[in-house]
C-alpha cells in the first residue's frame, strides 16, 4: 500500500472477517488503529490495534479519523459502505490517494438472494436514517422495495404507515442480521404485524399490496395529493408547468411564491438527484410545503421564509425557475440581471396585470408566451356544461 494511502474502509458482514477476501483481511491485519461502531468492533478479535469506538453522530467520527493521518487505519463499515453506508462521507473528506474500500455485499445483494428477487427489478432505499416516508413513490401494488431501518420500533413504524396508506396487505419480509450467525427472516402482512422481537441490523423487504392509492410516474399529481389552503397551482397547470420548466438529472430549481410546494415536489419527483427550493413569504404555507415534501418521500426539499427577491441572493444558483405567485416588475427585473446565462425561467399569470408584465417580458426578452384555458364539465340544471377556470398565461425563456 503507498504510503500516502492510509486509510482502508473494509465493509464488513454479519459474519466478521470471516468471508472477506484476502486483500481485506491483510489491511484489516496491518492496521495500527481499528475504527468502527461498537458492533462492528465486537465482530472483529483483538490483534493488538488500536480500537477507537465511531461516537454518534456520525459526523462526529471525521475528526477523529482526520487527526490518524500517518497511521495505518481500518475504518469498518457494513457490506458495501458505498451504497447507503458511510463510505461516500468519509470519501468527501479525504482526497482519492488517502484511502481505498474493500466492499463486502450489501444487505440489498443479500436479502435479493434470499428472497429470489431479481435486483434490477427492486427499489433499494437506506431508512435507517431518513424518514420513512422516502419509500412513498415506490408504493405501487405488485412492486418490490427493500429498505435498511433503524430498529425493530422502526419496522412496527413502517407496517403501521403500510397499512394508514391503505397498503396493508403488503407482504413484509423482516430480515435480521443477514449473513451471520443471527440471520432471520419472518414474513407478516403490514396489517396482522405483531413482531415484538426485532434486533438490529434489520432490513424490510416489501411486496406492496392492497387498495392504497399510488402516486402517478408523470407529471400532474390529483390535486388532493397535497395539503392545501387554495394557493396551489392545479393539476392540469401544473403538468404543463413541469413540461415547460423541464427538469434533469441533477438540475436545481427555484419555486417562488410556492404556495402549496406542488410544483417544487413534483420536480423532486422527476429524479432522485433533482434539487429544489421552495420560497414562501407566509410561515403557515411554509410549515405546509414542508408536511407535503415528507408525506410524499421529497423531505430534500429545502423550504426558505421569505421575501422575493430579498432572500435569493444568498440561494445556490437554479437551473430553472418558477414564478408562481407575486411576480411584480422589482422581481422580474432581479431574475432577469441576476440569474446566469442558460437558466429557464417560467412564470405564470392570471391576473390581467400580471399577465401584461409577461407580454412585455416576452416582447422584450424573447421567449414563448402561452395562454391556457380550462374548462370541466358541471351541473347546469337537469343537464350538464363548462364550467371555466381563470384563464392562465404562461412565460418561457431562457436567461
Amino acid at each position: 500500500m503507498s504510503e500516502a494511502r492510509w486509510l482502508t474502509i473494509i465493509g464488513l458482514g454479519e459474519d466478521g472477517p470471516e468471508g472477506l477476501p484476502p486483500a481485506s483481511l491483510e489491511a484489516l491485519h496491518a492496521a495500527e488503529v481499528i475504527m468502527g461502531s461498537e458492533r462492528h468492533l465486537s465482530l472483529v478479535n483483538d490483534g493488538g490495534a488500536e480500537r477507537i469506538t465511531w461516537p454518534i453522530p456520525f459526523a462526529a467520527g471525521l475528526p477523529v479519523l482526520d487527526g490518524l493521518r500517518g497511521r495505518k487505519v481500518a475504518v469498518l463499515a457494513s457490506g458495501d459502505p458505498f451504497w447507503f453506508g458511510a463510505g461516500s462521507v468519509i470519501a468527501r473528506r479525504f482526497a482519492a490517494g488517502e484511502w481505498r474500500a474493500f466492499p463486502g455485499a450489501s444487505v440489498f445483494s443479500l436479502a435479493s438472494a434470499r428472497l429470489g428477487w431479481p435486483m434490477e427489478r427492486v427499489a433499494c432505499l437506506g431508512l435507517h436514517a431518513a424518514p420513512l416516508s422516502r419509500i412513498r413513490p415506490h408504493l405501487a401494488a405488485g412492486q418490490r422495495a427493500i429498505a435498511t431501518v433503524r430498529d425493530g420500533a422502526a419496522v412496527v413504524e413502517l407496517a403501521a404507515y403500510l397499512d394508514g396508506l391503505g397498503l396493508g396487505e403488503t407482504r413484509m419480509h423482516v430480515l435480521e442480521a443477514l449473513g451471520g450467525p443471527r440471520e432471520r427472516c419472518r414474513e407478516v402482512a403490514a396489517n396482522a404485524y405483531s413482531l415484538e422481537d426485532v434486533a438490529h441490523p434489520v432490513a424490510v423487504a416489501v411486496e406492496v399490496a392492497g387498495s392504497g392509492t399510488s402516486l402517478s410516474a408523470a407529471s400532474g399529481q390529483p390535486d388532493d395529493v397535497f395539503e392545501s389552503d387554495g394557493q396551489i397551482t392545479k393539476r392540469h397547470i401544473r403538468a404543463i408547468t413541469l413540461s415547460a420548466l423541464a427538469p434533469r438529472p441533477g438540475e436545481r430549481l427555484w419555486d417562488i411564491g410556492s404556495g402549496s410546494g406542488s410544483v417544487a415536489i413534483e420536480w423532486l419527483m422527476a429524479h432522485a438527484s433533482t434539487q429544489a427550493v421552495a420560497l414562501e413569504t407566509r410561515a403557515d404555507r411554509a410549515a405546509r410545503i414542508r408536511k407535503n415534501a415528507r408525506a410524499l418521500g421529497q423531505d430534500r426539499l429545502v423550504v426558505v421564509e421569505g421575501q422575493a427577491p430579498q432572500s435569493l441572493g444568498g440561494l445556490e444558483v437554479p437551473d430553472a425557475v418558477f414564478v408562481g405567485g407575486g411576480l411584480d416588475r422589482g422581481l422580474l427585473d432581479w431574475i432577469l440581471g441576476n440569474l446566469a446565462p442558460g437558466t429557464r425561467v417560467v412564470a405564470n399569470a392570471v391576473t390581467l396585470e400580471t399577465a401584461a408584465l409577461l407580454t412585455e417580458a416576452q416582447a422584450s426578452f424573447g421567449g414563448t408566451l402561452t395562454k391556457v384555458e380550462l374548462a370541466e364539465s358541471a351541473p347546469v340544471g337537469r343537464f350538464r356544461g363548462w364550467k371555466a377556470a381563470f384563464p392562465v398565461v404562461q412565460w418561457c425563456a431562457v436567461r
